[in-house]
């Protein structure tokens, strides 16, 4: 782009918009233009900077009576230059989360009334097998199972065809290239009734609705663990029984083969992420304490790893190194444990899983009938000194509970829990 172009070419967009009054101008991925001034290497005024000087200069200049309205997206905010935010210009800000369960619902509904549904299928049960999915994961999720049905001749999309697309669009596509060994089979398959193994008997962990040892993406298998519900807080215990499942793979190699494959190396890397962010965002370890500790940097053309500054000494450092590892450490332990109690569940489900590739979540309910629950974690407050309360929270009438959990409540069977004595320490 030659120089000047840029803030002409936002002179004759706004000219525009006030002679064609009244008029929405839309500027998608504003923080191509609006990303915060003085972070070039160059140290000069290139010229993203002079078409974001005439973009402010517009914005200053409109008429409050003026029926031109301006409306930006992005999806980076922390870059935006504050010129950009303050009042005057971009008065309001609006995040546009995930849909929750009701927004996948509609998001669905939309998305298929050109496409011809089975009877059967029921929409807002995918909806709810889908959490975290965007708009337009849903909407590829409905386009791959369209391919499908039309691949095997089906005049309609049916539950298989929206259960492999749901696959397809959280781990990509079957590798039925990749053929492994019957020993490479038996390793995953041990593998993955790990993971799912210690998602059951922990009382934290989220419903197992999948197992598989068909290859997908990079990985050999895969085991799908899905919310009931919406969530939007996450509490010690769970983020806890979190590490252990991660790890109970990886436990699973070692209890059975005393040999550990590079199979775990993902499962690693997340446990180590989510125990550093227990121990230095939400302060849920005692010897570092409710701290926030690392400052995300205000120079955002390094990027997001290499704009964050540590803000600790090295002593503190040490101390959060050992806080990981022993968070690590006690959730591998608890996996391995699980998984010695419960060896003739997982031998009976790796012997079943091998002969059928795929179990769904009836199949993994069956299996793990007889499995032993552990036991729930003591109290924790973060302190020896503030002692937990033994008087139990207000009870939730049914004026607060939402009408959809009451029902399902009420529906819901309650399930027998077989639960490990614990031992003394």
């Amino acid at each position: 782009m030659f120089v000047g172009v840029g803030a002409a070419r936002v002179r004759d967009l706004f000219a525009q918009a006030k002679a064609n009054a009244p008029a929405i101008i839309f500027i998608d991925e504003i923080d191509a233009v609006g990303r915060q001034r003085g972070t070039g290497m160059g140290g000069g005024h290139d010229e993203r900077e002079q078409t974001l000087n005439q973009l402010l200069v517009e914005m200053d200049g409109f008429d409050a009576a003026g029926q031109v309205i301006l409306i930006a997206a992005t999806n980076r905010p922390d870059v935006l230059d504050p010129a950009l935010l303050r009042p005057g210009r971009f008065d309001r800000q609006i995040p546009v989360d995930r849909p929750d369960l009701k927004g996948r619902g509609d998001i669905l509904t939309v998305h298929a009334k050109n496409k011809p549904i089975a009877d059967g299928v029921d929409l807002l049960a995918y909806a709810r097998r889908t959490p975290g999915f965007t708009g337009a994961d849903l909407a590829n999720m409905l386009n791959e199972a369209a391919l499908l049905a039309a691949r095997e001749g089906k005049k309609s999309i049916g539950n298989s065809q929206l259960d492999e697309a749901i696959d397809r669009v959280m781990a990509g596509p079957q590798r039925k290239t990749r053929l492994m060994s019957e020993e490479e089979r038996r390793v995953t398959a041990y593998h993955e009734v790990g993971h799912a193994l210690v998602a059951r008997a922990l009382a934290h962990t989220d419903p197992v609705h999948k197992v598989t040892i068909m290859p997908r993406g990079r990985a050999l298998g895969y085991t799908m663990v899905l919310p009931d519900q919406d969530r939007y807080s996450t509490t010690r215990n769970q983020l806890l029984d979190q590490l252990a499942y991660s790890l109970g793979g990886r436990a699973a190699e070692e209890l059975i083969f005393h040999d550990p494959s590079t199979g775990a190396s993902n499962d690693i890397e997340k446990a180590t992420a989510l125990a550093r962010a227990m121990v230095t965002q939400y302060g849920m370890t005692e010897a570092i304490g409710a701290i926030k500790l690392g400052a995300d940097s205000s120079q955002p053309f390094l990027g997001r790893e290499y704009g964050h500054q540590r803000d600790y000494s090295e002593s503190v450092a040490a101390k959060i190194d050992g806080e990981i590892r022993t968070l690590i450490e006690n959730a591998h332990q608890e996996a391995f444990d699980i998984l010695v109690a419960n060896r003739e569940t997982m031998d009976a489900m790796t012997t079943i899983l091998l002969e059928r590739e795929t179990l769904n979540k009836e199949e993994i309910a069956e299996i793990f009938a007889n499995v032993i629950d552990w036991p729930e974690r003591p109290k924790w407050t973060g302190s020896l000194s503030r002692v937990p309360s033994d008087i139990p929270p207000v009870a939730i009438t049914e004026r607060l509970q939402p009408a959809e959990d009451a029902e399902e409540d009420s529906d819901k069977p309650k399930r027998a829990r077989r639960v490990k004595k614990a031992t003394s320490e």
